[in-house]
């Protein structure tokens, strides 16, 4: 079986804002690998949010093509992406996208029950949510927590399930240094142990200090895309 989880050809993606259209993605070539620990950076504008949609099927470009998991996008309905996503995919958004009336530890479970995870939804929730130092806070609903704590939580529930790949959009964005660093070496540990991939839009250089690959857009095109020694990771 291909290690190939994510191949992107030719990409191009247009917003209309009335009469005006304005291009976000401008012939996007990329492949994710199974393994992957990689960083989407450039400045604002530049497109990464939405290479970020398209890579997890939240969006579908308005030309070029796009495999995920062998299956090309195009071809199913939006049923069948929207279970491509549940099943395979893990989703960290910037907005954190907590259910406010669930507990952290409800917001974890109830991804895993979406998935049919039957009895020991409770236990896989509350282990993930310790791996992240964040037992005391099970039971608190997103309004009692800080904007870095909901992030954390956006995370377990992102990985709990222990998806093949994780997308994230600035996930160290509300997080201080300290945090951030644990956050990103319990990513790599799940990488490392679970054959998780990564795929992260960022700003932070603590992140791209942690990425196997760095790959950089700048007005909707790729770049540069730097393949990064396993020495170097993390000590930048």
């Amino acid at each position: 079986m291909s290690d190939t989880l994510v191949d992107i050809k030719k990409v191009v993606k247009e917003f209309h804002t009335g009469k005006v259209a304005v291009q976000a993605l401008r012939g996007v070539d990329l492949v994710v690998k199974t393994g992957d620990f990689m960083a989407i950076v450039g400045p604002s504008g530049s497109g990464k949010t939405t290479l970020l949609n398209i890579i997890g099927a939240l969006d579908i470009p308005t030309g070029g093509s796009v495999n995920l998991f062998d299956r090309n996008l195009s071809e199913l309905s939006r049923k069948d992406r929207a279970d491509l996503r549940l099943h395979q995919l893990g989703f960290v958004f910037q907005a954190y996208n907590l259910v406010p009336v669930l507990t952290a530890r409800e917001n974890v479970e109830f991804v895993l029950e979406l998935q049919g995870e039957g009895n020991g939804r409770e236990t896989t929730a509350l282990a993930t949510l310790e791996s992240l130092g964040l037992a005391d806070l099970a039971d608190r609903r997103p309004t009692e927590m800080s904007g870095g704590q909901q992030q954390r939580v956006a995370v377990a529930r992102a990985v709990a399930s222990k998806p093949k790949l994780v997308l994230a959009d600035e996930p160290t964005a509300n997080l201080d240094s300290e945090n951030a660093e644990t956050l990103l070496k319990m990513m790599r540990d799940l990488r490392d142990t679970h054959d998780m991939t990564f795929v992260f839009s960022t700003h932070d250089p603590l992140v791209v200090s942690y990425a196997s690959r760095v790959v950089t857009l700048r007005d909707g095109v790729v770049v540069s895309d730097e393949q990064r020694n396993g020495d170097e990771i993390g000590e930048d």
